[in-house]
């Protein structure tokens, strides 16, 4: 648990709201919006199967348990109470537990603390579980129906068709969102993630960095020895660039010979580092032929506020004056 001092609600000392914490059954969390230390009881981690304390203490490990189809609108719910359009946070959904089952929870919270400028500092609240409850809903409407045999039948019937269907249909969107030469990501993907993060770091005041990435004299590899050896040196490329990343990090091919990373809860220091970490990777590649393969980078962070479009704007700036450097350099 983390040490450092936070405000406790009035009438109990911060040892005593630990205390009384561990003692509640309930899913009980508490954020400090500040730090973005989330510290989680064990009555929340017994509730959905997990080890107490097994979880990283941050927001992402209460993102990463949404049910995909609850996500949007739990998001929605939470920005609209904390940026006070919503009087109270009181939400349904489903959590994913340690087995891989979902739990239907209740999900209530309550601000005890904003910063000067009106941003949240702290919040308190509960997940309490509502499965049974939910099932037994579920069970009596069942009952209600007529030929509940021949119904239950039909429906693991329908079941095992919808999972022939909803396997094909991510392998589907796989193949959607993979670029056909490289096998990373494509543009649409690229737009996608991008979106998602710029609203995830401003949801959470968290950085986010970009790398726009373009070949040195590309062009004159596919004029000399052809575009399968163009094509050729762009997958080797792609998987050199890809091996430097961490799981969390998005590569895609913007097109052509244009690469895009999408680094998350990653500042400008740090993203210049995994540049210049790639430029020097780029340069144990064998040359094609007399032509050598460099790159040169455009690297920035995102700004308070900043949308997608914006922030590719700027990272495209700085590509090009990295390549008005001298190319195999890096901007910012």
């Amino acid at each position: 648990m983390n040490q450092e001092t936070r405000p406790a609600p009035a009438g109990f000392s911060e040892q005593q709201l630990r205390t009384l914490f561990e003692l509640i059954s309930d899913g009980i969390w508490d954020w400090n919006a500040n730090t973005g230390y989330v510290y989680r009881n064990p009555g929340w981690y017994a509730m959905l199967g997990y080890s107490s304390h097994s979880m990283a203490n941050t927001v992402f490990t209460w993102e990463s348990v949404i049910h995909p189809e609850d996500y949007p609108r739990v998001m929605a719910h939470f920005e609209a109470y904390i940026g006070q359009r919503n009087e109270r946070y009181l939400i349904e959904y489903r959590c994913r537990c340690q087995d891989g089952s979902y739990l239907w929870i209740e999900d209530s919270g309550h601000i005890i603390d904003r910063n000067a400028d009106g941003s949240v500092a702290r919040m308190l609240g509960a997940h309490r579980n509502i499965d049974a409850g939910k099932r037994l809903v579920a069970q009596l409407e069942q009952k209600n129906q007529s030929l509940e045999c021949q119904v239950a039948e039909r429906t693991r019937e329908l079941s095992w068709v919808n999972q022939q269907l909803q396997r094909q249909l991510d392998e589907n969107r796989e193949l959607a969102e993979r670029d056909a030469l490289t096998h990373v990501a494509n543009r649409y993907r690229l737009e996608k993630v991008l979106q998602r993060e710029c609203e995830r770091a401003q949801r959470f005041r968290q950085p986010l960095s970009l790398i726009a990435m373009d070949m040195d004299d590309f062009k004159p590899i596919n004029d000399r020895y052809g575009h399968a050896r163009g094509d050729t040196a762009l997958v080797g490329v792609a998987q050199t660039l890809g091996s430097c990343l961490r799981d969390l990090d998005l590569l895609a091919r913007w097109g052509g010979d244009e690469f895009v990373i999408v680094l998350p809860q990653t500042a400008l220091g740090e993203a210049l580092d995994v540049a210049g970490r790639l430029r020097q990777v780029m340069a144990q590649l064998e040359p094609v032929g007399e032509c050598r393969l460099t790159m040169s980078y455009g690297v920035v962070q995102r700004q308070d506020g900043e949308d997608q479009p914006a922030l590719l704007a700027r990272a495209d700036k700085a590509l090009y004056r990295a390549k008005g450097n001298g190319k195999n350099a890096i901007a910012e």
